[in-house]
This record gives C-alpha cells, sequence and structure tokens, in this order.
C-alpha cells in the first residue's frame, strides 16, 4: 500500500497538444496549493510546457505524476515525473529550449520502475503551510476535483502572466539605467518585445525565458554604457582645459594696468569673461578629477598621515574664505596619537571640498571640523549650521549635478559631493550626511586606521 506521503499528489496523461496547455495549467495548481512564490509557480509551469511539446512531438506523450519528497529531511521538494511513452533514442533526451534547465532546481533523466523518466523539482519556501499527511490528502482530494479551463483561457492567463513578468523586468532594467541616458533605447527594445510578445502568444514560454537571460546583457551594457560616460568626460575636459586657461590669460592681460587702459564698461565686460571662464574651468577640473576616480585611474600613495597637519594646513587656507560675517571657521585639534595609514593628498581633497561646502552654503553661525578615534577608525566630521538638507536628498546629494532645490542657484556644480565620497572609498572608508532643514548639516568621514 502506498504510503500518505509517497503517494502522488496528482497523476494525467499527456497525449496530444491540447494537453500541453492542461499540463501547465494543472502544473501551476499544484505549485500553488504546496506553497510555492508566484514567480516560481511561473517558472515550473513554463518548463513543464516547453518539456511537454517536446515529448508529444518526439514520443507521442508521457504519464505525468507530482509529489511532494523530502519531509523526512525537512527539506521540502515539489517534485514532476514525466514517464516517456515510447524510449528515447541513442541520444537520449536534451529540451529544445536551452534556457529549460534555469527555470527549475533540477532537470535530470533518472530510470525509475524500468523506465527512464524525465524529473524536475522545485523547492518548497521555509514559510509555506505545513505539508501534514491530513493536509495533503485535502490537496489530492482539491486537485482531484478541480476541471481544467479551456485552452482559450489558459493562453489569455499566461499572456497576463507575461504582462506582470515583463513589468517586473521593466522595473529592474529602470532601477539599472538611472545614471545612463544610452539606457533609452534599451527602454524602447524591451517594450518594443513587450509588445511583439503580446500579439504573439505561441511564443510566450520562450519570450519569458529571453528576458531572464535579457537582463544578463543590459546589466553589460550598463556597465560598458558607465564606462563610456568617464572616457568622454575626461576627454572633453582635457580639451577644454587649455582654451578656457587661454580665455583666463588673456581677460586678465586685457584688464592688467600695463596694457592700454579700457573704458569702464569695457573693464566690466572684460571682468565678466574672466569670472565665467574661471567658473568654467572649475566645472571642467571637476569633471577630470571624477572621471579619473570613476575610471579606476587613480591610485592612492599609502603613507602615514599626521591629521594635525592636515587640519592645521587646512586651517590656513580656508581661513580667507571664511570672510563672511557672522560665520566662523573651527578646526578642533584631533587627539593623539592622530595619525593613520592613508593617502595625504586625496584626504585633504576631501575635507577641504566638505569645509569650502559648508562655508558656501552657511550664513551665520559657525562651520566645524573635528576628530574621534571609534573602534579603531577615525570618525572626521564636518558640521555646519547652515540651511540643512531634507532627508529625501541625503543620498541625491552625492549624485553628480544635482543641487538641492532652493539652493543659491549657481552655487557650484554639483560635482564635489559626488567626487568626495569616490575618494572617500578609495582610501577605504566612507562619506554620509546627517541633517534637517533648519539645523545645518553634518558630513561624516569614516577611515580605517590602517588603510584599505
Amino acid at each position: 500500500m502506498t504510503s500518505p506521503l509517497t503517494a502522488p499528489l496528482l497523476q494525467m496523461a499527456l497525449r496530444a497538444e491540447p494537453d500541453i496547455f492542461v499540463l501547465r495549467q494543472r502544473g501551476r495548481e499544484v505549485a500553488t496549493a504546496v506553497g510555492l512564490e508566484y514567480q516560481d509557480q511561473i517558472r515550473l509551469a513554463t518548463a513543464l510546457s516547453e518539456v511537454a511539446r517536446d515529448l508529444v512531438h518526439s514520443v507521442t506523450g508521457a504519464d505525468v505524476a507530482f509529489y511532494v519528497v523530502g519531509m523526512d529531511e525537512g527539506r521540502r521538494v515539489l517534485r514532476v515525473d514525466l514517464a516517456p511513452l515510447r524510449p528515447f533514442g541513442p541520444a537520449g533526451y536534451e529540451p529544445t529550449s536551452g534556457s529549460v534547465a534555469r527555470l527549475v532546481d533540477t532537470l535530470e533523466l533518472t530510470p525509475a520502475d524500468g523506465v527512464t523518466v524525465i524529473r524536475m523539482s522545485r523547492r518548497i519556501p521555509a514559510n509555506a503551510e505545513a505539508l501534514t499527511p491530513q493536509r495533503l490528502a485535502e490537496l489530492r482530494a482539491q486537485l482531484a476535483q478541480s476541471a481544467p479551463v479551456s485552452a482559450l483561457d489558459e493562453l489569455t492567463l499566461q499572456n497576463e502572466q507575461l504582462i506582470a513578468a515583463l513589468d517586473e523586468v521593466r522595473s529592474h532594467r529602470d532601477e539599472l539605467a538611472v545614471l545612463n541616458d544610452e539606457l533609452q533605447e534599451t527602454n524602447r527594445g524591451v517594450l518594443a518585445l513587450y509588445n511583439q510578445l503580446s500579439e504573439e502568444l505561441e511564443e510566450t514560454n520562450r519570450g519569458v525565458v529571453a528576458l531572464y537571460a535579457e537582463l544578463d546583457e543590459k546589466s553589460a551594457q550598463l556597465k560598458a554604457a558607465s564606462e563610456s560616460k568617464s572616457r568622454f568626460l575626461a576627454n572633453v575636459s582635457h580639451e577644454l582645459r587649455a582654451p578656457v586657461t587661454a580665455v583666463i590669460g588673456l581677460a586678465r592681460l586685457l584688464a592688467d594696468s600695463a596694457s592700454d587702459p579700457l573704458t569702464g564698461e569695457q573693464a566690466r565686460q572684460v571682468g565678466l569673461i574672466r569670472s565665467s571662464a574661471t567658473d568654467l574651468l572649475v566645472l571642467v577640473n571637476d569633471l577630470l578629477d571624477l572621471a579619473k576616480a570613476e575610471s579606476g585611474r587613480i591610485e592612492p600613495d599609502w603613507t602615514e598621515v599626521d591629521l594635525r597637519v592636515v587640519f592645521g594646513q587646512l586651517r590656513g587656507t580656508l581661513r580667507a574664505l571664511a570672510n563672511r560675517p557672522g560665520v566662523e571657521l573651527v578646526v578642533e585639534e584631533p587627539p593623539a596619537p592622530a595619525t593613520l595609514r592613508s593617502d595625504e593628498t586625496l584626504l585633504t581633497r576631501v575635507l577641504r571640498n566638505l569645509l569650502h561646502n559648508g562655508l558656501k552654503f552657511t550664513e551665520t553661525g559657525e562651520v566645524r571640523m573635528r576628530a574621534d578615534l571609534v573602534d579603531g577608525r577615525w570618525r572626521i566630521v564636518v558640521s555646519d549650521t547652515g540651511v540643512g538638507i531634507a532627508p529625501d536628498q541625503h543620498e541625491r546629494i552625492f549624485e553628480e549635478f544635482y543641487q538641492v532645490p532652493g539652493s543659491a542657484s549657481g552655487v557650484g556644480t554639483g560635482l564635489g559631493l559626488p567626487y568626495a565620497r569616490r575618494l572617500a572609498m578609495l582610501l577605504g572608508g566612507s562619506l554620509g550626511v546627517t541633517s534637517e532643514p533648519g539645523r545645518g548639516s553634518a558630513f561624516t568621514l569614516d577611515l580605517p586606521v590602517d588603510g584599505v
């Protein structure tokens, strides 16, 4: 007598093309009944219909049985056995679609009761309802009483599942495409694929398999697009640097007292030219620095760095910028021993950027820098009493060219913080922010004492 734990949940015959739709539907019903997640239900049903189509065409059909196994070991698995009506040829069996095996956990040929069967399985989630002998008996009764729907209804359901799968894939793709305008062409390609698959229902299964494979391809395209963008920024920045520097030099010569005197209007216009060219040079240099950081061409020069020296240099060089009435620059002396293994030049760039931003966006109060040694890591905090940043903007300010809405227009390029964060990562650390509107901001640079 067959044990309730080993008896099949459902058995059915696969003999003709219409049975393929029935098998897909019944496979999805069984997967739902035992607690497989929605996407795993679709994957199992798709794999069943692909293998069933092969068996109908090659060996005139098969007998199909669904089992729940692994109860004793605590690893519950839904197993499907497809016993062909005729033996396979000398070459055995290989699915027509090579991607079928990726839709299930296992797909193999196994001898069973003197017959070579195709066996596939999918693991049942641990959080699914407990499958006790009583529960298995209830599922067998429910599956035996349920009747399959028509082929048209099954095709309609497959189309709905495909649309849902396409929506999910497109959502993942859009998340990967935030930084690259080049992926707009990808969006149109996926939308075209979506429309094509919606019109051609007979290719539904192949479309689902193709879309899962396409996701990997789009990830590679995103990486290539990001590398192309970095190369473009580096080349353009380098080519713009020389003419912009020349414009600044010519403007300085025109305004020099040793040159022919200028009228008041001419002097004003030359001053505008020089100021605009200087701003453009700052932007070009920021772009070039960011492109170098993204491309990995910056290699830290690891040495022992004394934070007291770095803080002293920054205190002296930035004191001239703290010329706004009512704003004080405070650089606290770090506690001894104030040393770490890092790149002094890159570390100074990061801290200068943070201090410069604080002085630029603080109207009254102070900009303060302090350092503390916490759990074997240096925590350097640059705080200010400026306008503050809303919580939903905390990560966006580290995006290239992004500026907080409402900040002074034309102040900065939106490249300093992204560049500073990349340098912090090169130094083996991290850069984050805590801030609230009206309460100022605090940027925290966290670095290891011993470097990377």
